[in-house]
């Protein structure tokens, strides 16, 4: 079964009495923190949780140490999934706004800990559940506490000096999720230093999207990534962005072409500027 997988969400209201199916409502805004919870207060779809990014899907910020979303310690993420009912055996749906960002996040937190298997990610996410007209609740649901149980994998992360100690050696392909004018450092809204990791690739998450906000076809995202999959194998491929969210984005639409989970740096741009020794291009 491929690790990444889409949903529909006409296949997934014909599955919402399945009893061992969950939903995690991962809607977030960067720019208004508390904005998801309440569209999630305002509407959801039936059985949903709410996944907070900051809140659950990200450990403490740690000021001149971390990124702004550093990985959750374990045990603290693993606590938070058996809260919202999560089994290791659950059917897990997540979804967001729509672009998946948010909720690509999520799937990689659940593929870090072992869970590869039975995920999906809502294709055009509740802007498209929305669309096609379905139900939604205004209700949060209350459901058995579950047993999942996990361990995370490090072999899918790298930190900053292994990837410094790699520079300009030829033996790691560094994709950026983030949008062509922060890669150049032309403008930077959020963090303090603009630019990008030498040697990197501008590769917006934003472009894995079609124009309808679904995501592209096996066969587009197979020439998309194509080239830098050439430049190496799986493992020295690296995915960074702003803070670990968005390269998430990068690493599903790989796996939906059928490549190999690569590597994230979850610290990415935020955590590699703490250090003013470390190269800006």
């Amino acid at each position: 079964m491929p690790l990444a997988q889409l949903l529909s969400a006409q296949a997934l209201v014909e599955r919402l009495t399945q009893p061992d199916l969950r939903i995690l409502d991962c809607r977030f805004a960067l720019d208004d923190p508390e904005q998801g919870a309440r569209q999630y207060a305002e509407g959801h779809i039936p059985g949903a949780q709410y996944a907070d990014l900051e809140r659950d899907l990200s450990g403490p910020v740690i000021p001149g140490v971390t990124g702004r979303h550093p990985l959750p310690q374990a045990q603290a993420l693993i606590a938070r999934l058996r809260h919202w009912g999560l089994s290791n055996d659950s059917q897990i749906v997540l979804y967001d706004d729509g672009p998946g960002a948010f909720a690509a996040r999520a799937w990689w937190l659940l593929a870090w800990l072992g869970k590869r298997d039975g995920v999906y990610l809502l294709d055009g996410g509740y802007k498209a559940w929305r669309e096609a007209d379905l139900p939604i609740d205004l209700q949060a649901t209350m459901l058995p506490m579950g047993t999942f149980e996990g361990q995370p994998d490090d072999e899918l992360t790298i930190d900053a000096e292994q990837i410094r100690a790699a520079l300009g050696s030829g033996q790691q392909t560094l994709l950026d999720a983030r949008a062509w004018p922060r890669f150049l450092g032309e403008v930077e809204p959020i963090d303090p230093v603009a630019g990008h990791i030498p040697g990197a690739h501008c590769v917006p998450f934003t472009d894995n999207l079609d124009a309808n906000g679904r995501f592209r076809t096996v066969a587009e995202l197979k020439k998309r990534f194509g080239p830098y999959l050439a430049e190496c194998h799986a493992q020295p491929l690296v995915a960074y962005c702003g803070s670990g969210v968005t390269a998430c984005h990068n690493l599903f639409a790989l796996s939906l072409a059928g490549y190999p989970l690569a590597r994230l740096y979850p610290g990415s741009w935020s955590e590699w500027i703490t250090q003013p020794d470390r190269p800006v291009a």
